[in-house]
């Protein structure tokens, strides 16, 4: 017969009360502000008892049984954090985990009243994972807790991370407000994190200029290399898909420009090369034609200057997605910078930083849409105010019903899931 999993407010409250954990502490007499040590796992100065709390609270949800189970510190510090981050009555109110003396993060009770909360009954269950008296947020925690978020193999940037076969559903339970498994599936984690880093293609926009004219969108879902090539270009033994740019004839009336355009395309030869592999975009150039890279606006190329050359023996990063979602997060937040996504290629010449975009030969606008849902998203009803529940909807993926607190809950636990 099973026992009681007990809920982590009053666990956790016990604890700190014990003050048996080191590092984790009351920092006022009330009993309401308190830290946890959150020392980075990859640091040279790590030992066990950094994940003191991490360890203990998975032993307490039976997700780890020490002599049976094998260690896994990521995992416990993320189902902690997940944990926590999902508690309305809590709040981060300083995140110092970079500290390189003493990292760690102080949490507050919005209210005094909660740190008080009684034990759970012990009441046995079923089938030893919930009681009755369970509560629907306690079983749907229960199951996000006991997730697994395995990190994406690092087989190089040559190899793409492929979609799985068939993909997690996710149905939105409208009693609870937050996402629950369909039924028959397996326990869902991140949302984010299954969308964004793992093995999952993303769908691609691309569009190009020719002398700032617009002569070719398409939107593509990728899983694989995508190639730019000219037209008439076909290479069947280059992997990856084409993505054939028009010729120039329909759409420049100036022969001296045409000529020129078309001198850029048949250089391109294999073509310019992008694909994802985890977090990172990674291009690479298969002919003899030059290409400059830049992040800038989804409307304008905005850059004064070039990122870098797509480089030719070797692969090169053009967008790192970490960042993007410690931006996005502080754009939520209210910093009023916009995070960018939209990468820009000029091929064939240098970077415009001196004159028009409009007057270079060949430019071209690659758009991860997944990454412009995510920005819409955070826009609604003003980044730093959201308090609708809103749609998000990325690529062939299902259709996800978030609330602002879950949204921003689950880009934190991106950043941190990325920054293990």
């Amino acid at each position: 017969m099973g026992t009681q999993k007990p809920r982590i407010l009053p666990w956790l409250v016990s604890q700190l009360d014990q003050g048996k954990l080191e590092g984790v502490a009351w920092l006022d007499e009330n009993r309401t502000r308190f830290r946890i040590p959150w020392k980075h796992g990859l640091r040279q100065d790590a030992q066990q008892k950094d994940f003191g709390i991490f360890q203990a609270w998975a032993e307490a949800s039976r997700a780890y049984t020490p002599g049976k189970d094998k260690p896994d510190l990521p995992t416990w510090k993320r189902n902690f954090r997940s944990a926590l981050n999902r508690k309305e009555v809590l709040r981060l109110v300083d995140d110092r985990s970079k500290d390189p003396h003493d990292p760690h993060k102080v949490y507050e009770f919005v209210s005094p009243a909660f740190r008080d909360l009684p034990e759970p009954d012990a009441s046995p269950d079923t089938d030893g994972r919930w009681s009755t008296s369970d509560t629907p947020e306690d079983i749907v925690e229960e199951l996000l807790s006991d997730m697994t978020l395995a990190p994406v193999p690092d087989e190089g940037p040559s190899s793409l991370a492929m979609a799985p076969e068939h993909p997690p559903q996710l149905l939105l339970n409208p009693n609870l407000d937050i996402l629950a498994p369909c039924p028959n599936s397996e326990p869902p984690e991140n949302p984010l994190r299954q969308l964004l880093v793992a093995e999952e293609a993303w769908e691609f926009e691309v569009t190009a200029f020719y002398r700032g004219r617009q002569v070719f969108q398409q939107t593509v879902f990728c899983p694989g290399v995508l190639r730019l090539v000219a037209s008439e270009a076909v290479d069947g033994t280059l992997p990856g898909q084409p993505i054939r740019l028009p010729d120039p004839q329909a759409y420049l009336t100036d022969g001296g420009a045409r000529t020129f355009v078309r001198r850029v395309l048949s250089s391109l030869g294999g073509g310019l090369a992008l694909w994802r592999a985890g977090q990172q975009l990674w291009a690479q150039r298969l002919g003899h034609c030059h290409a400059h890279w830049a992040m800038g606006e989804e409307l304008l190329p905005s850059c004064h200057r070039s990122e870098g050359e797509v480089p030719k023996d070797h692969e090169g990063s053009v967008f790192d997605l970490g960042p993007f979602v410690a931006d996005l997060i502080a754009f939520i937040g209210g910093s009023g910078r916009s995070p960018r996504y939209t990468l820009w290629f000029c091929m064939g010449e240098s970077w415009p930083q001196d004159e028009p975009w409009t007057k270079r030969l060949v430019m071209v606008k690659v758009v991860p849409t997944c990454l412009r849902a995510l920005l819409e998203m955070a826009r609604i009803g003003g980044a730093s105010s959201m308090e609708n529940t809103v749609d998000l909807h990325i690529s062939n993926s299902h259709p996800l019903s978030l609330t602002s607190d879950q949204y921003k809950a689950y880009l934190q636990d991106l950043v941190e899931d990325m920054d293990l």
